[in-house]
């Protein structure tokens, strides 16, 4: 028995001596990871070995084994150095950055909360007064009405109430009954500085209890999502005259900075056309008085654009904030001594403009107001909309002062790296140059050097030539061609009415399928000499892809396309660059009064700040802004091979869509710009007016096709299982966690499958067998995965994953299997396409069917949306 003690005890110590050795290896890897050697004294680099090590991590954060090697090897200074002490410093100072980066985005995102906390308390005490004014309005009236003699035929009207006075004078008598006549600050004056400054500080007044009062009621823009990353707080009127938008935000720029990007209008709107200041003087308190005329473009060719002649008054205010308003000014009140202008509307703006407030620690709030009178009468009656509509003034106007301030600020700020090599203030003036030539396509105007040609007797294609440009961005445009070819500029542009189309969702599938629209039917030599310049198969494209907002707001791409090779073009059209410089806005389908656009210009491979540009392309206008869209990504996917046959489509349209879309209604204006030589004008005028035909025949087709149905979705043609699936889906969520996933109001399987398929939430099912099998989903997990019903099944399921979903997997399936449901933390999921798409959180759980049998896992991935 003593022996058997004894090989115990020293077994026992055995295996102590062997676990203290373990933990003296563990110890020694440590020190190592951590940086430091084997005293346990941490490793101090010097100064040169620092800034060589910096020099390596700005060409490559994180290099690998062989280039650390590499460099020990070239730099002796680094020769003492273990090779696991280099890769320990390269992780530190890539947490390091890490860290940095999170910190400055939570300082950020705090002083935009602060700034938004701010704004949302007086808005909240503007609203709080106003309930109060209308609470004792509403007490005096009942007052008036109780002490109103009861006997018939002698009560008095509220009207004559409110028209009762102890005034009896014949003046009082006589226009008591008449609607209000002009007010002593709205009379017509002399046009003295002094007349004017007067009519300027009245601007100021009416802004500032526009933008802060209750002047005008306003309610919140439609699809607006409040938050962090929102661009503002952003409202339109309601019931006032002509339309308005205003819009509050925190912009990180000091004050005078803002002042000066806000007053060069042209700089960032590409809608305006010119901006000249006519005349000015100082004011006593510093300001300034300046007299106006603007030219805004005309977004189709069915209307004439819009001019002003208005008064911009800066100044500060006695609490440091800076104020810029602005309103027309009548020939009576002293405006400019300008004549209507041939071929434009003159409009109104009301008194507008912008509130800079300074914030403690640098930035500022602003407030912007665009308030306008149109004249929606000089326009066809189905494009009246478009000038009624205060949401299409908030997303023109309003949105893109915020939008351009952002970028400013994030290029000051640095957090906008250079994409590919090109700057982002360069690359956003690309952008800029594009829309701004488009919108001189579209005009056309006359003393730009454009002519009409003569017409082939029908009108549905215009074409206008333009031998002489004058304008500045036309010069450049064409410098290159009309030095070495001694020709001119072609347009040719036709404009269209689109019926149960989202716009979004038809410049995305223009964009997407190049060929569907490009590959017309025309004259084989007309075909080769324009696919160099304007047509295309579907090779793939490398995206400079400059994200111009956020992705919770209206997405804006800026992306290179390569197009594929063609040669045998006839002679007397110049062949083009296979490379497009293309921009692509307007295609989130929740945004309500977006104009969504598609242009394009051949370039050279090298791009360049100076690069000339022909933009081309398509612009959709929604004219019922108060419908939002939603149809999704798998329609556009489905359409390349749908349009192939007739019943296909129709199958589509069924499978697809949601009857949300329905009697939608957009005008479509297509503007194609080409270079020709002088000798053959007339030969490529009747070219290009055929060739804007085909493309508006193959838009006409591939609108049909999108067109949604009022048929319910199914996941797949003909089949009940989906049906089932989707109530047993519904079911097992109630369940399992004790209330409803959607407010159900039926329990036929119809609705239910209604229910599920609507769910803005995507929710992806997998079935169990070996390994998950992706079965099921709804319209939302379709649109995430960017696949089709059809393709679902043949996805692979771990490629969804990244690397760290594949690493918590399996565990979460356990846990489904065991628990029977469970919530999982943010992540990312990998389309069919190659996207990420992130969510804010996940659930998981089992289906059972009617024989409590597990019929599969599902997944509801909640806020997701794709990474830019």
């Amino acid at each position: 028995m003593l022996d058997i003690l004894h090989r115990k005890h020293a077994k026992g110590r055995g295996g102590e001596e062997r676990w203290a050795g373990r933990v003296s290896e563990n110890l020694k890897a440590m020190q190592e990871d951590s940086g430091m050697d084997v005293s346990g004294k941490y490793v101090r680099y010097t100064n040169e070995q620092v800034e060589a090590l910096e020099r390596v991590y700005h060409e490559c954060p994180k290099p690998s084994s062989i280039r650390r090697q590499q460099l020990i090897k070239d730099c002796p200074i680094l020769a003492n150095i273990e090779p696991k002490q280099i890769k320990v410093w390269f992780q530190n100072r890539r947490c390091r950055e890490k860290q940095r980066k999170e910190s400055s985005r939570l300082v950020t995102v705090n002083a935009k909360l602060t700034a938004l906390n701010k704004l949302l308390m007086e808005e909240n005490e503007r609203l709080s007064k106003h309930s109060s004014q209308l609470t004792l309005d509403n007490h005096l009236l009942r007052q008036e009405l109780q002490q109103m003699p009861a006997t018939p035929g002698k009560r008095k009207l509220p009207d004559q109430a409110a028209l009762a006075s102890t005034d009896t004078s014949c003046d009082s008598v006589v226009t008591g009954g008449l609607p209000p006549q002009p007010t002593p600050q709205h009379s017509p004056r002399a046009s003295s500085p002094a007349e004017l400054l007067s009519i300027a500080e009245e601007t100021v007044t009416e802004f500032v209890s526009k933008a802060t009062g209750t002047a005008i009621d306003w309610i919140q823009l439609p699809g607006m999502k409040p938050g962090p990353d929102a661009i503002g707080i952003v409202a339109i009127s309601h019931g006032c005259p002509g339309v308005a938008a205003r819009a509050c935000s925190l912009v990180g720029l000091e004050p005078s900075k803002v002042v000066e990007v806000l007053k060069d209008r042209p700089s960032w709107l590409p809608d305006c056309r010119r901006l000249s200041i006519l005349g000015s003087f100082p004011t006593a308190n510093g300001g300034t008085v300046e007299l106006l005329y603007t030219q805004m473009y005309a977004p189709t060719t069915l209307a004439p654009p819009r001019d002003f002649c208005t008064l911009r008054y800066t100044t500060i205010l006695e609490n440091r904030n800076v104020v810029i308003c602005e309103r027309s000014l009548s020939r009576a009140q002293g405006g400019p001594m300008i004549p209507p202008v041939q071929s434009f509307v003159r409009a109104e703006i009301l008194p507008s403009g912008y509130l800079i407030r300074p914030c403690e620690g640098g930035g500022c709030i602003i407030h912007i107001v665009d308030h306008m009178d149109l004249e929606p009468w000089s326009v066809p009656e189905v494009l009246r909309p478009l000038y009624e509509s205060s949401a299409v003034l908030a997303q023109k106007t309003t949105i893109a002062a915020l939008r351009h301030l952002r970028q400013l600020s994030q290029e000051a700020s640095g957090d906008s790296a250079p994409r590919n090599g090109q700057k982002p203030a360069a690359l956003r003036a690309l952008s800029q140059r594009l829309a701004r030539g488009f919108n001189q396509a579209v005009n056309g105007f006359v003393e730009d050097g454009w002519a009409a040609t003569v017409s082939d007797g029908m009108d549905d294609v215009s074409v206008m030539i333009n031998e002489s440009p004058t304008t500045k961005s036309s010069q450049i445009a064409s410098e290159r061609f009309l030095c070495t070819l001694g020709g001119g500029i072609l347009c040719a542009k036709a404009s269209m009415l689109l019926q149960n189309v989202p716009a979004a969702l038809l410049i995305r599938f223009l964009r997407e399928h190049r060929s569907e629209w490009a590959d017309c039917d025309i004259d084989a030599s007309a075909a080769a000499a324009f696919r160099s310049t304007t047509r295309n198969g579907t090779a793939g494209h490398s995206q400079l892809s400059l994200p111009l907002v956020n992705s919770s707001e209206q997405e804006e791409l800026l992306e290179v396309v390569k197009l594929e090779q063609h040669t045998g073009a006839p002679d007397g059209i110049h062949m083009r660059d296979n490379f497009l410089l293309q921009l692509c806005s307007g295609i989130d389908e929740n945004a309500v009064g977006v104009c969504s656009q598609l242009v394009f210009a051949p370039v050279d491979v090298t791009l360049s700040d100076d690069v000339p540009l022909l933009p081309s392309g398509f612009r959709v206008i929604p004219l019922d802004c108060h419908l939002i869209g939603g149809s999704g990504f798998s329609r556009t996917r489905d359409l390349a091979s749908a349009l192939e046959g007739g019943p296909e489509v129709t199958g589509l349209r069924t499978e697809t869509g949601t009857g949300s879309s329905n009697h939608l209604r957009s005008v479509l204006t297509i503007a194609f710009q080409f270079a020709y030589e002088a000798h053959t004008r007339e030969n490529c005028a009747a070219v290009a007016r055929q060739y804007v035909r085909s493309v508006v025949a193959s838009v006409q087709r591939v609108a049909i096709a999108l067109a949604p149905s009022h048929s319910t979705p199914r996941q797949s043609p003909g089949s009940a299982n989906a049906a089932v699936l989707a109530r047993h889906i519904l079911q097992s969520y109630r369940l399992n966690l004790g209330m409803d996933l959607a407010r159900i109001d039926a329990t036929d399987d119809n609705s239910l499958f209604e229910v599920f398929w609507q769910h803005t939430d995507a929710i992806v099912c997998c079935a169990w067998k070996g390994l998950p099998e992706f079965m099921f989903a709804n319209r939302a997990g379709l649109d995430m995965l960017e696949t089709t019903s059809g393709d679902l099944q043949n996805l692979v399921w771990e490629k969804t994953l990244d690397e760290e979903g594949q690493k918590t997997a399996y565990t979460d399936f356990t846990l489904v299997l065991q628990q029977g449901y469970t919530y999982l933390p943010a992540g990312v999921r990998i389309s069919s396409m190659g996207r990420l798409a992130k969510y804010d959180r996940a659930l998981a759980w089992k289906v059972m069917a009617e024989d409590d049998s597990i019929q599969c896992i599902a997944f509801l991935f909640m806020n997701w949306s794709f990474l830019t």
